[in-house]
Parts: C-alpha cells; sequence; structure tokens
C-alpha cells in the first residue's frame, strides 16, 4: 500500500538523505532508500538514474531559476547585476530548506565523488547562466566571466550559510560576497 501514496520522488529523497546521514553514502543501496521510503526499487529507477542524483534532483529547478531571473533583470543592468539577481532569485529559493541544504551539504562533503558531481552541477549552472547573459547581448568573455563569478560568490555565500545555519539569510551572505568581490576589485 505504501508504495500508492502520493509524493513518490519527495519520500525518495527525504529517506535517501536521512540514511546517507546516519549511514553515509558509500553504505546505503538504492534498495535500503526504496524500502525506507515505503517503495520499489523500480519506482526509485523511475525517478533517478543513480543514488548520487537523488542528492541534485532540484539543480535543474535552480538551473531554470537563475536563467529566467537573467532573462528578467532590466535591460539596463550590467551582466554582474543581471548575475546577482539570478543569486538572490536562488537564495530565495533556497532559504525555506536551508536544513535540508545544510543536511545534503555535510553528506556531500563526506565523499569526493559526489564533491566531484557537485562542481559539474556547478559548472553547469555557470554555462547556463553565460548563455543566458548572451541572449542579452554581452559578449562571450564577458558572460563567461561574470558567470563564473557569480557561481564563485554562490559556493562561498552557500557555504557560509550552511555552516552557520540560523545566522542570517542566504541572501545576506550573497550581498556580504558581492560587497567583497567589490572590495577586492577596487583597485584592479
Amino acid at each position: 500500500m505504501g508504495r500508492w501514496q502520493p509524493d513518490a520522488r519527495g519520500r525518495l529523497e527525504r529517506a535517501a538523505l536521512e540514511l546517507y546521514v546516519e549511514r553515509g553514502f558509500e553504505r546505503t543501496s538504492v534498495a535500503e532508500i526504496a524500502e525506507r521510503a515505503g517503495l520499489t526499487e523500480r519506482t526509485f529507477f523511475r525517478h533517478y538514474a543513480d543514488k548520487r542524483e537523488v542528492l541534485f534532483a532540484g539543480s535543474g529547478i535552480l538551473q531554470e531559476l537563475l536563467v529566467d531571473a537573467v532573462a528578467r533583470a532590466p535591460e539596463t543592468a550590467t551582466p554582474m547585476d543581471a548575475v546577482a539577481a539570478a543569486l538572490e532569485a536562488a537564495a530565495a529559493l533556497l532559504q525555506e530548506r536551508q536544513e535540508h541544504a545544510r543536511r545534503r551539504q555535510s553528506v556531500i562533503e563526506a565523499n569526493t565523488e559526489l564533491q566531484e558531481r557537485e562542481l559539474i552541477k556547478l559548472a553547469s549552472l555557470a554555462t547556463a547562466l553565460a548563455d543566458a547573459l548572451r541572449r542579452r547581448g554581452v559578449d562571450d568573455a564577458s558572460a563567461s566571466l561574470a558567470a563564473e563569478v557569480g557561481i564563485a560568490i554562490f559556493k562561498i555565500a552557500f557555504r557560509r550559510w550552511v555552516e552557520r545555519a540560523g545566522d542570517k539569510e542566504l541572501s545576506q551572505f550573497i550581498g556580504e560576497s558581492l560587497t567583497g568581490l567589490k572590495a577586492v576589485t577596487a583597485d584592479a
């Protein structure tokens, strides 16, 4: 009866994260995730290609959000202003999931394979941001630079946010990182 309950995808994500935190990523099997979620392995593989992807399921939504925010930025926005608007949109989405993000990050940091996967996903986000900037008429080099810098800002702000749970909102950490960028490039 459990497998007919709604939200199979969400249940699999919650079960996987619980098990990864309890046992570690390496010592958790797809069968155990499916069992914890009250589903079958077959259902798991309908939603995810492998057990790594459970941790990265939201990256497509995040990418769409970033790209849309860049497209909606005012026409007069500089490339960095458009990227900053995208990062603010991401912060609004992620803020309500801070505890999930903190737990997810602890699992990723404990596993080299997951760290590599995270870097690939971040590189994909940078590519998508750069493409969105190019569609706004930004030249190739400037679009790539602004996108890469934006992802670096996001990485630093996100890390501080998960490490200092409850201290400040993600948007505040992003703002501080943008201010820090201006400070380190002021004499350039």
